[in-house]
C-alpha cells in the first residue's frame, strides 16, 4: 500500500475510532460535489462556488448499526482544466465517490468518459466507486437504469466494485445509504487483502 501503516489495520480494525477512511470526491464541474461534501458536513444545505483546488473534510458518520465512522473526504474541483490533477488525489485511496448530474443528458458521455478514465488508473484498480445519481429529485432527472447504461457501468473492470445511489444532495437523500454501500464495498476489500497477503 505504501503508507507504512498498512501492517497495523488488523490491531486498529479492532478500534472503531481508529477507522479512518480516504475518499476523494470526483465528477464534471456542477454535478454537485461540494453540495455533497457540505450537506454531509453541516447536515444542511450550503450554497456553493465552482471549486477552484480541492475543499478537504474530515467528517464522522454514523452508519446502520450505529458504529461512528471517519470519512476524510477530497472534494476536487471537477473543470477539464483540473481533471488531469484527479489521478494524484486518487493516490492511496480507500475509494471514489464520483457524483453526476442526473438532468445533465448532454454530459453523460463526458462524465463516462472521465469515470471510465480514473477507474483505469493501474493504482485505482479494485478500489470501490460509488456513483451518486444526484438531482434525482427533479422531474426531467434521468432514471437509474439510463444513468447504469450512459455510464456504460457494466464495462468497468471487474475488479472494481461500485454502487450507483439515487440521491438529492440538497436536501441529502440517499447520501447516508450510499456510504453505507461505500463502506462495506472498502471493508470487503481491505479483507480481501489482507487475505492475499497472508497468502504470499
Amino acid at each position: 500500500m505504501g503508507n507504512g501503516l498498512s501492517d497495523q489495520a488488523p490491531i486498529l480494525s479492532s478500534f472503531p475510532s481508529f477507522q479512518s477512511f480516504h475518499i476523494v470526491i470526483l465528477g464534471l464541474d456542477c454535478a454537485g460535489k461540494t453540495t455533497v461534501l457540505y450537506r454531509l458536513q453541516f447536515n444542511e444545505f450550503v450554497n456553493t462556488v465552482p471549486t477552484k483546488g480541492f475543499n478537504t473534510e474530515k467528517i464522522k458518520v454514523t452508519l446502520g448499526n450505529s458504529k461512528t465512522v471517519t470519512f476524510h473526504f477530497w472534494d476536487v474541483g471537477g473543470q477539464e482544466k483540473l481533471r488531469p490533477l484527479w489521478k494524484s488525489y486518487t493516490r492511496c485511496t480507500d475509494g471514489i465517490v464520483f457524483v453526476v448530474d442526473s438532468v445533465d443528458v448532454e454530459r453523460m458521455e463526458e462524465a463516462k468518459t472521465e469515470l471510465h478514465k480514473i477507474t483505469r488508473i493501474s493504482e485505482n484498480q479494485g478500489v470501490p466507486v460509488l456513483i451518486i445519481a444526484n438531482k434525482q429529485d427533479l422531474r426531467n432527472s434521468l432514471s437509474l437504469s439510463e444513468i447504469e447504461k450512459m455510464l456504460a457501468m457494466s464495462e468497468l473492470s471487474s475488479s472494481t466494485p461500485w454502487h450507483l445511489q439515487p440521491t438529492c444532495a440538497i436536501i441529502g437523500d440517499g447520501l447516508k445509504e450510499g456510504l453505507e454501500k461505500l463502506h462495506d464495498m472498502i471493508i470487503k476489500r481491505r479483507k480481501m487483502l489482507r487475505q492475499q497477503k497472508k497468502k504470499r
